[in-house]
């Protein structure tokens, strides 16, 4: 192999390397943006949650405070 066949493989496998790289930072963002979105999901239905079950219980007072 003469020394520019040698040097266009190192450049493609260089390029190779740097596609993967970009790849895998890419799959890391998005992996992160999709946990972000399920503890955020997850918080506003704990806060849901504990405003219904506030309502209920303001439904039982005002329920028990007629009698």
């Amino acid at each position: 192999m003469n020394n520019s066949s040698e040097n266009l493989g190192f450049h493609a496998g260089e390029a190779k390397g740097q596609a993967k790289e970009k790849t895998s930072n890419i799959s890391e963002k998005a992996t992160n943006a999709a946990q972000s979105a399920k503890e955020s999901c997850q918080e506003t239905g704990a806060q849901m949650q504990a405003k219904a079950q506030g309502a209920m219980e303001a439904v039982k007072d005002s329920m028990s405070s007629s009698k």
